[in-house]
């Protein structure tokens, strides 16, 4: 990206990151207020806006796949498959491994939740599974599957 909005790098990655943390910290959050809905997902967002000056794929895909799970707990299928497919898209193109590339399938999964197109919810839970066996950290592994265990049960893994 260009940085024609004259934020110097080591700004961007401290915006990226600290809002990153703050999604979680709302996206993990019970009874979110109206404010706390908009405020996630503007900080889902701005997030991967300042990864897209200082990072990499692996945190483009990540970012994306954080904007997919939030419009999906908004209950806003169009732009939560868009992001998930953003995510599969950087994972699968830059090669980034089981634990990324499963959370973009999980992305996916939820999407089509959203909308009970259950054979394609399915598909991509399986594929999320297949690609949790892979990894050898057992707590990614564990994370992972408990995200992908939250599509199946529509709940919020805390």
């Amino acid at each position: 990206m260009d940085n024609s909005i004259g934020i110097d790098q080591e700004t961007h990655k401290k915006l990226a990151v600290n809002l990153f943390n703050r999604t979680w910290d709302l996206i993990e959050k019970v009874n979110k207020s109206e404010d706390e809905k908009d405020e996630m997902m503007y900080s889902a967002i701005a997030s991967r806006f300042h990864w897209g000056f200082v990072g990499t794929p692996l945190q483009f895909a990540r970012g994306e796949w954080q904007i997919s799970r939030v419009y999906s707990l908004l209950g806003r299928h169009e732009p939560a498959f868009h992001h998930a497919r953003k995510s599969l898209e950087f994972c699968i193109e830059n090669n980034l491994g089981d634990f990324d590339l499963g959370f973009a399938y999980e992305a996916l999964a939820r999407s089509y939740a959203l909308i009970e197109v259950e054979e394609e919810s399915r598909r991509y839970i399986q594929l999320a599974q297949e690609a949790a066996t892979k990894i050898s950290n057992v707590e990614n592994r564990e994370w992972l599957e408990k995200n992908i265990h939250s599509v199946e049960t529509n709940s919020i893994p805390l």
